[in-house]
């Protein structure tokens, strides 16, 4: 197929693919399916080779939150049936991190709800990076606390630190469908505070919300151009209770190719397999890892993930092996590009390592089309018949932070 050998020889090369090409991937028949994920897992190779990096999640404040997003569980005015619970504080926060950690995890994300922070949540939260540091020694920390104002980039990273996540999630064309109390420019400016703060920008997206092809190659182009370390594909979770709880236009099948189109976007970017891998790859998830080098281990914010262990079964069983604190997630280009910046210089430390997930790309050229066609792309996406929505797997995260049960990890 002469798409994916362009595709493969581009990745390989660091340069950015045609729009014509990226839509191309995701037109792609199921017969296809197959060839796609493995032109894809030439490129993730040639800069992962088979490690997976496990990020673990620690919500530090939970619910009741002002901003609109129509995704979101704790949404204002979201009636799911969610945990919402104010702070953690530091050694609460620091006791769940380490558990993640205790079950391989190499970088903990810490987020809270809510449309940014204040100057007294920052120095909060700062205190809480520099405990989960003192108790896990060469653990990463990724921050996701909203928009940011300027100067509390710097704090965070002054903290310790490595990295914050804040996702662009659709197409600036239909971000106002989605939320209207802030706005596609507010995120895209938070992403280039953190990048200019010396942090590892991580930055991703949502598929499933009822976008186009279109949008969905708009948003990872877009992300290409930010040029994160880390971009984090998740898939929409259609929590009852919040204005997109009856999308359900995704297949397993179209959840690959959409990794697929990412990967040969962005191929030396860490991308991570991120929220909804289990309600909608499901049994597909090991495939997945040939695209990927990077997922969160056990439960997200509000939902439940599948087990930690089977998380670690399943990397080993696809042939894959868990990356070690010690190894440098980035290809050595990016990680150098990262230190210069003054982002750390540890194994742990931005410099030396890569974010896994919310991710990146590279900024690599930008080559002519390569002489060939794209078949025609669908207008909209194709949808799942409403007898196969598995709103059966969509579980409300009941243990771990903000309870007294043990934590999945």
């Amino acid at each position: 197929m002469d798409l994916l050998n362009t595709l493969v020889d581009k990745g390989l090369r660091r340069e950015l693919p045609t729009r014509e090409e990226a839509l191309a991937v995701l037109a792609t028949s199921d017969d296809e399916l197959l060839d796609v994920v493995a032109a894809a897992g030439k490129v993730r190779r040639q800069w992962f080779g088979r490690r997976v990096k496990l990020n673990y999640l620690v919500n530090l404040k939970s619910g009741l939150c002002p901003e609109d997003c129509s995704y979101c569980s704790q949404r204002l005015g979201s009636k799911a049936d969610i945990l919402k619970y104010t702070w953690l504080k530091p050694d609460e926060a620091s006791k769940a991190a380490a558990a993640g950690v205790a079950g391989g995890a190499k970088r903990v994300c810490l987020v809270a709800s809510g449309r940014g922070p204040t100057d007294r949540d920052i120095a909060r939260v700062s205190e809480t990076i520099e405990a989960i540091k003192e108790q896990n020694e060469g653990v990463e920390v990724c921050a996701c606390l909203g928009l940011l104002s300027d100067g509390q980039a710097e704090r965070l990273r002054a903290a310790g630190a490595d990295a914050y996540n804040h996702n662009l999630n659709t197409s600036e064309a239909t971000y106002g469908d989605i939320t209207t109390t802030h706005t596609y420019q507010d995120r895209v400016d938070t992403v280039t505070k953190a990048h200019d703060a010396g942090l590892s920008a991580c930055s991703g997206l949502i598929a499933g919300m009822g976008e186009s092809d279109e949008d969905l190659v708009d948003v990872v182009f877009s992300l290409r151009e930010l040029d994160p370390d880390s971009v984090p594909v998740n898939f929409l979770i259609p929590f009852e209770g919040t204005p997109l709880a009856k999308e359900w236009n995704l297949t397993p099948q179209r959840c690959l190719r959409i990794l697929a189109m990412t990967r040969f976007v962005c191929p030396d970017v860490e991308v991570r397999l991120a929220g909804g891998r289990e309600v909608h790859l499901r049994s597909m998830q090991p495939l997945a890892l040939n695209l990927v080098n990077s997922i969160f281990l056990g439960d997200y914010l509000t939902s439940e993930g599948q087990a930690g262990q089977a998380d670690l079964d399943m990397i080993a069983d696809a042939g894959f092996e868990v990356e070690g604190a010690g190894t440098t997630t980035l290809p050595r280009h990016r990680a150098d590009a990262l230190a210069a910046s003054g982002c750390g210089t540890g194994p742990a430390g931005c410099g030396s390592h890569e974010d896994s997930g919310c991710g990146s790309h590279e900024g690599g050229g930008c080559g002519p089309c390569g002489g060939h066609g794209a078949p025609e792309v669908p207008e909209v996406p194709e949808q799942v018949p409403a007898d196969q929505a598995r709103t059966d797997l969509v579980a409300v995260r009941r243990r771990g932070a903000g309870t007294d049960l043990a934590p999945n990890a």
